[in-house]
Order: structure tokens, then sequence, then C-alpha cells
């Protein structure tokens, strides 16, 4: 059987959150809110092109698109155009989008990055990254179509890159290290969940032993529009992978036109759309009324002074300086927000591998079994470094340390205030626990002549040591004492 390989490509598209307002309108970017907002509340004038409005460009979704441009390693244009993309759909009331294309260059081109897939090295090649406007957004209902223009004109990344990627796993990976990148350098949230990413994906196959460096021994392209999710896109890859296999096997394949389908996910399959044996013609034209805007080299380097440190570095530091193994620090690193909070545990005192141990187990277990974001949980670092303390200064048992996290979570309350409320608080006094284990040896003599024989009969004394303190007795310091206590016997 002839083993084939598959090229994949990706266009990602990320709206930039980081700003206050839309790409080319003083409208609110309501980008993070967009789930919550009154449909059509964030709309402006020019958003709904009414006649005699002018775009203004927006200096910082700019800013933000050249930053990503130089983290990608992309070439950088002297002049930044705008142009409009020509097409009529209701969602762009316009009837054209503003974005960059055929000009000297949009924001960045020719970039590369390198990403870890399965322990492994991999780098893509970029072929371009642009700043557009986003389109706004529809719902189809039962017998009506509904539009909410708080999407319209908000500012959208587009990084199209090379098809470089040959399995599902690559492609997920490098779009997992973007949305790192996106949200380390504070681009954007890059929440899937609010509808901030979207992806398309080209995949075709090939003979696994002709030159893929050679276009000519390409398969034809396939295009899947519109995939919401990560899992969404690795399932899409894996399915028409497997699609176009089998039409090789069946000899079909070569009959097959260009075309776009779309990623169902009640069918898990790709679904036909339309053939695509031309590229659409968009008549693309300079947009008029947004001239040219020349890059200083100062305000280049301006911008790539205020890159922050990104995840690789903080990998590397959690390691480095944390004493972290490899595979705690990458799951920290994964998200921002986890290691923001991480790192503000830290700071407040934490000993960073016992946060570490928190926050990989304990508190991202119920965030992923609730689909949750640290942010919407009603945990600070504070809390984390009080909870810990109490577990070192022996106040609390590991045990019972695991029932609080809980009710700081759901009861929104202090750990403090969780441990009085539930009168948990341990015995720690040396003094107090002897008068409790005097008591416990005198009460069971027949267990103390056991005991000379049989040490294991300590885990009895602990067991009463326990019941008659209702749990609050200190394990270690009890069973010190007891085995102190019952060798003098």
């Amino acid at each position: 059987m002839t083993k084939y390989k598959a090229l994949i490509g990706l266009e990602m598209h990320c709206e930039i959150s980081e700003t206050n307002t839309k790409a080319f309108s003083s409208a609110k970017n309501g980008s993070k809110t967009s789930n919550i907002d009154l449909p059509n509340s964030h709309i402006r004038p020019v958003d709904m092109a009414f006649p005699g409005t002018l775009p203004v460009i927006n200096k910082e979704a700019v800013k933000k698109a050249l930053m990503a441009s130089i983290i990608l390693n992309c070439k950088q244009p002297e002049y930044i155009y705008f142009e409009r993309k020509n097409y009529y759909y209701p969602d762009l009331p316009k009837g054209f989008q503003i974005t960059q294309e055929t000009k000297p260059a949009p924001v960045g081109i020719y970039g590369e990055l390198t990403y870890e897939c399965k322990d492994k090295i991999k780098k893509v090649r970029v072929n371009n990254i642009h700043l557009e406007e986003d389109a706004a957004s529809q719902d189809h209902l039962e017998s009506s179509s509904v539009i909410n223009y708080n999407r319209a004109g908000i500012p959208l990344l587009e990084l199209v890159t090379e098809p470089d990627f040959h399995t599902a796993d690559e492609a997920v990976a490098f779009l997992e290290t973007m949305r790192s990148i996106y949200q380390y350098a504070e681009i954007s949230e890059a929440d899937s969940k609010k509808g901030q990413i979207r992806c398309d994906v080209n995949v075709s196959i090939m003979d696994e032993d002709l030159d893929e460096s050679d276009p000519n021994n390409w398969g034809t392209k396939v295009e899947i529009k519109n995939i919401n999710s990560f899992g969404g896109v690795r399932d899409a890859i894996n399915y028409e992978i497997e699609r176009q296999i089998e039409l090789k096997e069946d000899g079909t394949y070569d009959q097959m036109e260009q075309q776009t389908r779309r990623w169902d996910e009640d069918t898990l399959s790709t679904i036909y759309m339309r053939g695509k044996v031309d590229a659409i013609d968009y008549k693309y034209f300079v947009e008029p009324n947004i001239p040219k805007i020349k890059l200083s080299k100062s305000w280049l380097e301006e911008i790539k002074k205020q890159i922050p440190i990104l995840a690789p570095e903080r990998k590397e530091k959690y390691i480095k300086d944390y004493g972290l193994t490899e595979y705690d620090a990458k799951i920290i690193v994964k998200e921002k927000a986890i290691a923001d909070f991480y790192e503000e545990t830290i700071t407040k005192g934490a000993n960073p591998k016992l946060a570490s141990n928190w926050l990989t187990t304990n508190i991202l277990g119920y965030l992923n079994k609730y689909d949750l974001n640290i942010k919407d949980i009603y945990l600070t670092p504070q809390m984390l470094v009080d909870l810990i303390k109490m577990i070192e200064d022996r106040k609390i048992s590991t045990k019972q340390s695991k029932e609080i996290l809980v009710k700081i979570i759901e009861d929104k309350k202090e750990p403090k205030t969780i441990v009085k409320d539930l009168g948990i608080t341990q015995i720690t006094d040396e003094a107090e626990l002897l008068k409790i284990i005097t008591e416990v040896i005198k009460e069971n003599q027949h267990q103390v002549e056991q005991y000379k024989n049989q040490p294991r009969v300590l885990d009895y004394f602990i067991g009463q040591t326990m019941k008659k303190t209702r749990g609050k007795a200190n394990p270690s310091l009890t069973s010190k004492l007891l085995k102190q206590e019952l060798d003098k016997q």
C-alpha cells in the first residue's frame, strides 16, 4: 500500500482584544465581552458605512500587529498601506473590508517560528501576517437570521503559514504556541470561547517518497473554513487526510477539484461548500481615506523593546531558578493567567515547588473539571500562600487543605475564615497533646502490653487519639509523642 504525506497550511485569525476601540472607529472594542454585551450596542456611524463617515486608524492596533510581526521574525515594510477587499455579504455593511494584501507589504512577511510538538522542536515558515477589520457576527435561527454589528470593525490579525505541517498534532501545537504569544505579549486574550480565534485549514496529500519542495508534486488543496476550536482543527485535519487517502486509493483523487469545505461538529466530517478552481478576484483597491504610514526605525525599536518575556523564557526561568521539572514548568506556562498567578504566589512568599504542586494538580484539576479560567474563580495568590502556610505551620493537614481549597472557591471565603467556621485547626501544642495521649494510654493498658512485641499497635493509639480529638491532632506530632510515651512503658 502506498504511503502518503500530508501538507497542511493554516490561516489563523485572532482578534486584538487589548485595545479600547475598534480598528478604524471610536466604537468600543467589545472583543472581551461580546458574548454578554447587548447586541448592536458598540457601533458608530463609520461601522455601519453611513455616507460621509471616514475611518481613523487605531495606532495601538498597528503597534500590536507590528509586535506580533517582530516576534514572528518577519520583515516589516517601509510604509503601511490599507486596502479595500471588495465583496458583498450581509455582515459587511460597507461592501468591502479594510485589510492589507497587495501593496509593498502588510505588517509582516516571510517570517518563521520554532515551536515544540511532542518534545521535538519544529519550524514553520510564515508567509505573512496582516491587520484588518473583523466582520459582524450572524446567528441563523429557525426562520430568520440576525446580525450583531458589535464585532464589525474589531481589529483582527490574520496569520498565514506555508504548508509546513504534516500532522494535526503539529498544526495544533503551533496554534497553541501562537495563542501563548498573543497572550504573553498582551496582544489578545486569544480565547476561542469568546470567538477571538478562528482558523482556516488547507490540506492536501502527496506520495511520501516524492520531493515536497517541488510544488508540482503537491496534491489538490482543500480549504476548510472557520473552525472555532483547536480540537476542531485536529479533528478536521485528521478526517480530511483520511478522506483524501480514500480518494487516492479508489483512483478518484486526481479528478477532485480544488474546493472549500466546512467542518461539521455534529457529524464530525468536512462538508462540501463550493468549488475553488480559480482564486476569487476581490478587486483590491488602496483605501483612499487612510494615507500610507511611514514606519520609523525608532518606533520599531521601541516596540521591540516592549516585547515581554514569553512562555519559553519563563519555562527556563522556572526550571533554573525554582527547580521545577520540565513537565511542571511546561504546564504552568501554557496559559499566561496561570503563569502570572504562579509568579505572584512566589512573590508573596510561597515555596516555588509547593505552589507548583498546588497549581498543576489541585487547582488545574478543578479548572479543567468545570471548564473554568483561573480568573473566573474566587482564589487569589495570597489565599494560596495562606493555605500553604497553614500546612507548613501544621495548623491543618494536607487532606484538610484540599477540602478547604474547594470551600474557598465554592463558598467564596478566605481560607482562615473557612478553617475557623469548620473548627478544623490542628492541635500542635505538645503539652495539650501529651495530656490527651496520657489519657489514651491509661485507657488502653491491654494494647500497651501488645505494643511491646507488636510495634504496629502504634496505629491503634494514633486512631484513638484522633477519635478523642475529633481528628484535630496533628498526625506526625501525634505519632512522635505516642512512640515516645509508649517506649517509656
